[in-house]
């Protein structure tokens, strides 16, 4: 990351601890990760050579449930960025409220640049470096940044190897080896859902907002198409080859076929093609950033147009931006809460697995639906309880379970 995401989640966490009064020693207890683990991950490559990487999982907190956490694949992944992510997953699973801890991992390497032979060596190699810490019940792995189903089924497999045929240990599967209906599209529909709740509060209805998502991956290109066939009007899109803005909106469906196509958005003629930062400026009444890390920044905060931003990615505000939104009256519906249709989902694939007993896309939905409308209406009472921001509200109520599980365990 370009920011310094670790510096972020410690000032979001220090902010809710005072308001909360929690003890100086509970405060670094509930900080600190637990297990740091670091893996040199050697592998052949297609042309012969020995490539060497290395990979990253940290589980941050298990107070609530087994730790629980994506693996991403990035040149920029390193220590500091998946403890801050680890820290966050702790968050989210807390203030969703589903029974897990927080965890997360990645392997430093440019995904783009390798082929599917070798994600496939690298994926198993990892694998073998961490089985012994991670399982049903210790720790869950699931995708995140460039990985995907097809990364889990690997993880599985390679998983199977050594403890047989478990199921529960990854989620985001295929389903044809025990993923959930509806896991793909869980996150985006997650971000969907708060922006409604968030309007619904405001008196508002999406139909006719107009909306900017930067970042076209599974969650930005999930959340276009899902807030379009809500009535919302996609004026702005945008992925790693620029943005693409139509005032009067945006096919996404040819977006997506485009999309599909060519691997990227590059050449897409339904729109006007901007820098890819200045679509963050886009005149729009929801900006979803749904790509990477701090593309939200003192810089340029100033300039965002947008009545609300809906963080579909993980840490896209800066602390600094995210004061300026503050005092400019821009609601910001925190990733925590905005992007944890996600993991809440893959908790219902883990419920199935454990249980051998699947569902019905319909009701995993619907029981998404539930669980975001529940979240929102905590955190909303909580804004107005304490007259706190909805970010700040959101770590308190996820800070405050955890502390309750982990002073009722003991030490």
């Amino acid at each position: 990351m370009s920011f310094d995401a670790l510096g972020a989640a410690r000032t979001y966490f220090d902010k809710a601890a005072a308001l909360l009064d929690l003890p100086n020693d509970v405060a670094i207890q509930l900080r600190t990760p637990h297990r740091e683990v670091r893996v040199e991950c050697n592998i052949q490559l297609d042309k012969g050579e020995i490539g060497t990487f290395i990979g990253y999982r940290v589980q941050h907190d298990d107070a609530r449930g087994p730790f629980k956490g994506g693996i991403r694949y990035h040149q920029e992944v390193d220590a500091d960025e998946v403890t801050a992510l680890a820290t966050l997953m702790t968050w989210k699973t807390a203030v969703i409220d589903v029974p897990f801890g927080g965890a997360k991992g990645g392997i430093a390497c440019d995904p783009g640049l390798l082929s599917d032979a070798e994600k496939q060596r690298l994926t198993r190699k990892f694998i073998d470096g961490i089985y012994d810490i991670i399982g049903p019940t210790r720790d869950i792995p699931a995708p995140d940044m460039n990985t995907n189903a097809q990364t889990m089924a690997w993880m599985f497999d390679q998983y199977g190897k050594y403890r047989g045929y478990v199921p529960a240990v990854v989620t985001g599967k295929p389903i044809a080896l025990g993923g959930s209906l509806g896991r793909d599209a869980a996150t985006g529909r997650g971000c969907l859902f708060a922006t409604e709740e968030l309007l619904a509060a405001l008196g508002e209805s999406l139909t006719g907002k107009r909306v900017v998502v930067q970042g076209f991956g599974n969650v930005g290109s999930w959340a276009a198409r899902l807030m379009a066939q809500r009535g919302g009007r996609i004026v702005g899109i945008a992925d790693i080859t620029g943005g693409y803005v139509n005032p009067a909106g945006i096919d996404v469906e040819a977006a997506l076929a485009h999309a599909s196509g060519h691997r990227s958005l590059e050449g897409f003629t339904g729109a006007d093609r901007v820098a890819g930062d200045a679509i963050l400026a886009t005149d729009c009444d929801v900006l979803v950033p749904a790509a990477l890390g701090g593309v939200l920044h003192a810089d340029n905060a100033k300039e965002v147009r947008a009545k609300i931003v809906v963080e579909g990615a993980n840490g896209p505000t800066t602390p600094e931006a995210d004061e300026i939104f503050r005092k400019r009256g821009i609601h910001v519906i925190p990733d925590i809460y905005a992007n944890a249709g996600g993991v809440t989902v893959s908790y219902f694939e883990w419920a199935q697995n454990m249980q051998h007993f699947y569902w019905s896309e319909e009701r995993v939905n619907d029981e998404l639906h539930h669980k975001m409308k529940q979240g929102f209406a905590t955190i909303y009472e909580t804004t107005k309880k304490h007259d706190v921001d909805m970010r700040t509200a959101a770590y308190m109520i996820a800070i405050g379970r955890v502390r309750d599980a982990t002073v009722l365990r003991g030490l």
